[in-house]
């Protein structure tokens, strides 16, 4: 009678998957950098599960029921969504403004001093502290910008507008930089070598390859403002930010969490405008 055959012996874990070794080492190296920082910041999550802080957890939670749903206050909080709207909005416009004349002053694509080569000194040291202002504009966070605009300008929609232009600018121009330097350039230095203009050569050779990008990358900034515009309200920067700031300072939860639930389909509104804007756009 034949014997069965033996089960054949299981590959080791180099052969099953010959980079195994550099993914635990990798994980191994993620683990010892992320320990001291968790010890660092205290970060203590079994906390939560103590019973005098389930027992703030439930009171805070009950304070926010039921939502508050009067007439008067619903379109309070639709005046002021539509306020976050319009700031996130203008804020945007003007950081276009701000990244766009920057972004064709720091962009050597498009440079007609580097076409032999090494770039001449003063195009360099202009391109050189154009990129140092916007890390300085992208830099500083837009709710630092809105303190510094609330004590300027007043409480109001208005250092809202500013604080997200400038941080936003900052952060447009770096990004189109990138993407417009990251794309191909033949036909742009073909256009400076024939004689054509910076916005020539930009209109012509760089704009047509990298229009989708730099719109979707657009859409999605305006997208992000909205909600930036919202927490800039709690300095002062008015919209739905500062109405909900004014709420919880009143101990009005059931008003809080008809603002929250209001934002949140703002931003599931923007969600999708956002995503129709970047797929007929692009």
């Amino acid at each position: 009678m034949q014997e069965p055959a033996a089960a054949p012996a299981l590959p080791s874990p180099r052969h099953r998957d010959p980079a195994w070794t550099g993914r635990v080492f990798w994980l191994l190296a993620a683990a010892v950098l992320v320990a001291p920082a968790l010890v660092a910041t205290e970060f203590k999550p079994w906390l939560l599960f103590e019973p005098d802080a389930l027992k703030a957890t439930r009171r805070f939670i009950a304070d926010f029921l039921p939502p508050k749903i009067e007439g008067e206050f619903l379109w309070l909080v639709l005046v002021e969504c539509w306020r976050t709207v319009a700031i996130a909005t203008a804020g945007m416009a003007l950081a276009l403004v701000i990244a766009i004349p920057l972004t064709l002053i720091s962009t050597n694509a498009i440079s007609i001093s580097a076409l032999g080569g090494r770039m001449h000194t003063l195009p360099l040291f202009v391109r050189q502290a154009t990129r140092w202002l916007l890390i300085v504009l992208r830099s500083i966070p837009e709710l630092v910008w809105a303190l510094v605009f609330v004590r300027v300008v007043g409480l109001g929609p208005t250092a809202g507008v500013l604080a997200i232009a400038l941080t936003y600018g900052g952060m447009l121009g770096k990004v189109y930089g990138e993407i417009l330097e990251s794309d191909e350039t033949h036909t742009t230095r073909t256009l400076l070598r024939n004689g054509a203009g910076r916005l020539q050569a930009f209109f012509y050779g760089l704009l047509p390859h990298s229009a989708p990008e730099l719109t979707s990358y657009t859409v999605y900034r305006w997208e992000c403002a909205i909600r930036s515009s919202a927490v800039l309200g709690f300095v002062g920067a008015g919209g739905l930010g500062q109405q909900m700031d004014n709420s919880m300072k009143m101990f009005q939860g059931s008003e809080v969490a008809t603002m929250l639930i209001v934002f949140m389909l703002l931003v599931a509104l923007a969600d999708q405008v956002s995503a129709w804007l970047r797929k007929n756009l692009a």
